[in-house]
């Protein structure tokens, strides 16, 4: 795991989160309670602060960079980046978004996949926020947060993680046994 402090700022990760192996942690980085932090993350903040709330989950090649700040149960979804913006709790950033500086992003939205939110924009609580750039185009529907759960896969995944996640090598990947 790859875990840095960087001229005295060194990461603070709560015991019941989980951190993928191949994650990069540097510098001033606050991960809360019941996180998981998927392959290949990187949180990077040498020269800022990072503070992701409980419960929030950051799925494979999300980059997170500048002051930022995530609610809790924030959902980050794969290849995301993250920089220099806050989000309010229950926010969806799906896969391949892009939330730039100064962006303020209101709880319970969805920025859709694909979308690059531009500096400094500020969205409302419940917007549905998609394209390039991005701008509100509706109202995320009541059953949202209506279905939410906490037996999510991602919302269980920092406990089962530790547990079942197994390296295994080559050999046995190919059915070769020792």
């Amino acid at each position: 795991m790859a875990i840095y402090e960087f001229e005295g700022r060194r990461p603070r990760i709560g015991r019941t989160s989980y951190v993928h192996p191949s994650a990069v942690i540097i510098g001033d980085v606050e991960i809360g309670e019941g996180c998981w932090i998927g392959p290949q993350v990187s949180i990077r903040a040498d020269v800022n602060s990072i503070r992701i709330a409980d419960k929030s989950n950051l799925q494979d090649n999300v980059v997170v960079h500048g002051n930022t700040t995530l609610g809790e149960y924030s959902h980050i979804g794969h290849a995301a980046v993250l920089h220099g913006c806050t989000l309010q709790e229950h926010v969806l950033v799906a896969i391949n978004a892009v939330v730039l500086d100064g962006v303020k992003v209101g709880e319970w939205s969805v920025i859709a996949a694909g979308a690059v939110v531009a500096p400094r924009a500020e969205i409302p609580a419940y917007s549905m926020v998609m394209g390039v750039p991005a701008s509100v185009v509706g109202t995320v529907p009541a059953e949202r947060k209506d279905t939410f759960s906490e037996e999510g896969a991602y919302l269980t995944f920092p406990a089962r993680y530790p547990e079942n996640l197994i390296e295994i090598s080559l050999d046995d990947a190919h059915g070769i046994s020792g």
